[in-house]
């Protein structure tokens, strides 16, 4: 007989245990970092059972990608980013809304966790990272390519894009992987607490938009005879 002790069983709340160690793996995550995690911690602070890891989530490493998919989903899920795309409204109104979705994260208490796990995985990569990425990230990056592409007027495949997409979403990103403390000492007109969130909007949204009509200027001008 196979013992209690290295088996979970089947119940009916299972989506809930599984929820609560998710949850209370990211805030461990968020602690402690992937390399000083343990499964033992999070089990036991979650009230689970020692090998329920193993059961919902493979192991170890998989409870720690799907924690990073949980993040991503936090800061903005792709059903999220693909309404925005698809909505019927000016490019640069789908941009400006982009960036607001981006910036309510880094100011939402909600999984306060999310931020600090992809701080750490930003500045220190798993193994996880790659497969996170493909799940998560390129699907974001070409629904806002998208985006990017209709303000260039330019096709989705041109360099120029993908350029333009990185200096699009950088400055978010460097805010999510800055401690918001010393992002704030660093940049206080940026990120100060007197700053609000629609002042930071309006501010990327217009550097954005600067920066990518002087692309599309520079690149109409390359493709003339």
């Amino acid at each position: 007989m196979q013992s209690q002790i290295h088996s979970v069983p089947r119940r009916g709340d299972g989506a809930g245990t599984r929820a609560q160690i998710l949850e209370t793996a990211g805030q461990v995550f968020a602690e402690k970092g992937h390399d000083r995690a343990t499964g033992k911690e999070i089990t036991e602070r979650a009230g689970a059972n020692s090998a329920a890891i193993n059961y919902y989530f493979g192991g170890f490493e998989g409870l720690y990608a799907e924690v990073l998919v949980e993040a991503h989903k936090s800061v903005a899920s792709i059903e999220e980013i693909a309404a925005v795309a698809e909505a019927d409204m000016a490019p640069e109104e789908k941009l400006r809304q982009l960036i607001a979705l981006g910036v309510a994260a880094l100011v939402s208490g909600e999984r306060s966790w999310a931020l600090k796990v992809l701080s750490r995985e930003f500045l220190a990569p798993t193994p996880a990272r790659s497969a996170v990425e493909d799940r998560e990230v390129v699907p974001k990056r070409r629904l806002i390519a998208r985006v990017v592409a209709d303000v260039l007027g330019l096709r989705e495949d041109d360099p120029v894009v993908d350029r333009c997409c990185f200096s699009v979403m950088a400055p978010i990103t460097v805010l999510y992987v800055c401690e918001p403390a010393s992002a704030a000492r660093a940049f206080p007109a940026c990120c100060g607490e007197d700053v609000s969130p629609a002042a930071l909007v309006d501010h990327l949204f217009a550097f954005a938009l600067g920066g990518l009509r002087a692309a599309a200027a520079a690149a109409t001008t390359a493709a003339r005879p």
